[in-house]
C-alpha cells in the first residue's frame, strides 16, 4: 500500500465525501457524511446552515485520517472541491451571518436599473435581458435589497469552496477555478473583472473587498491552521491546495484534458464538457468556465436537473423498490435497471424533455419538463426509461452544439458521476449518442481531480499531464448496438430536437399564467 496520499473533500449537493487517493489514482478509502434536509421555509428557498458543511467535513475527513493512521499512510496535502455557486456571507470575525444560499435556490430580486449607458448598448446587441437575469439572480443584490441588515455586516462573500478553504487555513482565498456564479469574474481573463466592466454596475452593492484572493488551481493555497488541524486530526501546516469546482475536477479526474476528449457527467446536474485552450462561448454571452488546469477553459452545456430526475422518480413512483432496497440492504437505484429490462428502446413512443428546471438562454427561464406520447400501455417502467432517454438526448444535443461551436469532434467520450455505475445506463447512453462511451476507473472522479491538483502542487509530478497519465485509467467501454442506435437517431432527429421549439410558446403561456395567479 502507498506510503503517502492526498486527502480530498468533495462537498456535494446532498452529502460531503472525503477520500484518500494515492499517486497511482487508487482510491484507498472514502467516507461520506450526509447533510440534514435543506431549509425551505418559503417557495424557492434552498439553504443549509454553514456549520453543517464544516461538521460534515470534520466527520468525513476524521474517518479518512483514522484509516490513514491505521495503515501508516502520511497525507501529503488536502484539497477541496465543491458544488458550484452556493454562497456564504461572513462577518469581520469570519462567522457566517446567515445560512448558505444553495445553487438550487430559486428566489429572485428585482434590482434597480444600474447599468447606465452599458445597459443601452446591451439592449442594442440583444443581451440586456440576460444581464437583468444576472442581476436578479445575484445573491449580493438579493441580500442587499431584502436583508440589508445582513449585508451591512458582510465582510466577505464566498462560494462554499472559499468558505471551506477559509475553515482550513484561516485565509480568505479560493481557487480561480471555483468562480462560477453571480460574481464580477472575467471568465476570459480568469480574474476579477476590471473596475470599468459591466459586472460591477450589475452588482452595485458588491465591493472588491468583499471577495477572496484568487489562487491558480494546482498550486498551494495555504497551510492547515492549528485549529483546523486539531478538528481534523491532521498535522498543522499541511499544504492546502487550490483545486476547482466539482464539475471541473470531475473532467480532470476523468482524464479529459485534450480538446478532442469529452466528459459527460451523469450527476445531479448532467453536463457535457470539453477542455479547450482558447476562450469559446458555446452559447453567446454564456461564459466558458475555468478548467482545473490553470489557464484552460471548459466549454460546458448543462441539463440542470440531470440524474436528479432519478431521485425524483424514486421519491414519486418507486415506493416498492425503496421498501425492497431497505429489506435487501441495497440502494433503490440498483433495482431500477429492471425497468430498462421491462421496456424496449424508445419507451414505445414516450419521449421526455428533461427541463424540470429552467435555463438561462437555451432553454430559457420559461422552460419546463415534458413527457409526450402517452397511451394506455405505458407504465412507470416506461416513464423511467423515457426520463433516461430524454437526458441522453439532451446530452447528445449539448455535445453536438459544443462540437459545432469549437469545430472539434470528440473522438473519446468518458462518463463520470453516480449514474455511470449502471451498465444498463451506460449502454443506453452509447446507443443514444451513437458512439462508444467509457467509464473512468473510479466513480469518485471529482475527488480524483482534486487529488491530481494536490499531486501537482506538492511536486509529486512535474506537470499536470504527467499526473493525469499516472492517476487516471480507462474503465469499461460500451459500444452502440447498430439497430438500436439507428432507431434512436430517427427519434432524436424527428421528435426530440423539435420539442423545445414546439412547446416553448406553451411554456411562456404557463409562465405568464402562473405569474398572474401568484
Amino acid at each position: 500500500m502507498a506510503s503517502s496520499a492526498f486527502v480530498t473533500v468533495d462537498a456535494g449537493s446532498q452529502s460531503l465525501r472525503a477520500c484518500l487517493i494515492d499517486t497511482q489514482g487508487t482510491l484507498l478509502y472514502a467516507s461520506r457524511s450526509d447533510y440534514e434536509p435543506f431549509i425551505s421555509d418559503e417557495p424557492g428557498q434552498a439553504e443549509y446552515k454553514a456549520e453543517q458543511f464544516w461538521t460534515a467535513c470534520c466527520d468525513a475527513v476524521g474517518s479518512v485520517v483514522r484509516f490513514a493512521h491505521q495503515h501508516q499512510i502520511t497525507p501529503a496535502a488536502i484539497g477541496v472541491t465543491s458544488q458550484r455557486a452556493s454562497v456564504v456571507v461572513l462577518d469581520a470575525n469570519g462567522t457566517p451571518l446567515r445560512p448558505v444560499i444553495l445553487w438550487s435556490d430559486q428566489r429572485r430580486c428585482v434590482p434597480p436599473e444600474s447599468l447606465g449607458m452599458t445597459g443601452v448598448g446591451m439592449r442594442v446587441i440583444g443581451v440586456h435581458r440576460t444581464v437583468r437575469r444576472f442581476q436578479s439572480d445575484a445573491e449580493s443584490n438579493y441580500l442587499a435589497l431584502t436583508e440589508p441588515e445582513v449585508w451591512e455586516q458582510t465582510h466577505k462573500m464566498l462560494f462554499l469552496s472559499g468558505y471551506l478553504n477559509y475553515r482550513l487555513t484561516g485565509l480568505f482565498r479560493d481557487s480561480v477555478a471555483n468562480q462560477v456564479g453571480y460574481v464580477p469574474f472575467d471568465y476570459r481573463k480568469q480574474q476579477w473583472a476590471d473596475a470599468q466592466k459591466w459586472h460591477w454596475r450589475a452588482l452595485p452593492f458588491l465591493r472588491p473587498s468583499h471577495l477572496p484572493e484568487l489562487i491558480a488551481p494546482g498550486t498551494p493555497l495555504g497551510e492547515l491552521s492549528a485549529s483546523a488541524a486539531e478538528a481534523l486530526a491532521l498535522p498543522s501546516g499541511l499544504p492546502v491546495v487550490a483545486c476547482a469546482t466539482d464539475k471541473a475536477c470531475e473532467v480532470l479526474g476523468a482524464g479529459c484534458t485534450q480538446h478532442d476528449q469529452a466528459c459527460l457527467s451523469f450527476g445531479t446536474a448532467a453536463t457535457v464538457n470539453l477542455t479547450v485552450e482558447r476562450y469559446v462561448e458555446v452559447e453567446r454571452f454564456v461564459p466558458a468556465y475555468p478548467a482545473a488546469i490553470s489557464g484552460r477553459f471548459l466549454c460546458e452545456e448543462q441539463t440542470h436537473r440531470g440524474f436528479w430526475l432519478v431521485s425524483w422518480f424514486k421519491k414519486e413512483f418507486a415506493l416498492a423498490e425503496r421498501q425492497q432496497a431497505h429489506r435487501d440492504g441495497v440502494t433503490p437505484e440498483s433495482l431500477f435497471d429492471s425497468f430498462l429490462n421491462q421496456t424496449p428502446p424508445g419507451a414505445e413512443g414516450l419521449v421526455a424533455q428533461p427541463y424540470w428546471s429552467p435555463g438561462v438562454r437555451v432553454p430559457g427561464p420559461e422552460a419546463r419538463g415534458a413527457l409526450i406520447g402517452f397511451n394506455s400501455q405505458h407504465t412507470r417502467a416506461h416513464v423511467y426509461r423515457a426520463l433516461l432517454e430524454g437526458l441522453a438526448f439532451s446530452m447528445r444535443q449539448s455535445l453536438e452544439k459544443i462540437e459545432r461551436r469549437t469545430g472539434q469532434r470528440a473522438v473519446s467520450i468518458r462518463v463520470a458521476g453516480g449514474g455511470a455505475q449502471s451498465d444498463a445506463v451506460m449502454q443506453l447512453a452509447a446507443n443514444v449518442l451513437g458512439r462508444t462511451v467509457e467509464r473512468g476507473h473510479t466513480h469518485e472522479a471529482s475527488s480524483l481531480g482534486a487529488a491530481i491538483c494536490c499531486a501537482v502542487a506538492t511536486r509529486a509530478f512535474s506537470d499536470i499531464h504527467q499526473a493525469v497519465t499516472a492517476m487516471t485509467h480507462r474503465g469499461d467501454a460500451f459500444t452502440p448496438h447498430a439497430k438500436t442506435a439507428k432507431m434512436y437517431d430517427r427519434l432524436y432527429r424527428s421528435v426530440y430536437t423539435s420539442m423545445y421549439a414546439r412547446l416553448k410558446p406553451l411554456y411562456h403561456a404557463l409562465l405568464n399564467l402562473m405569474d398572474r395567479t401568484e
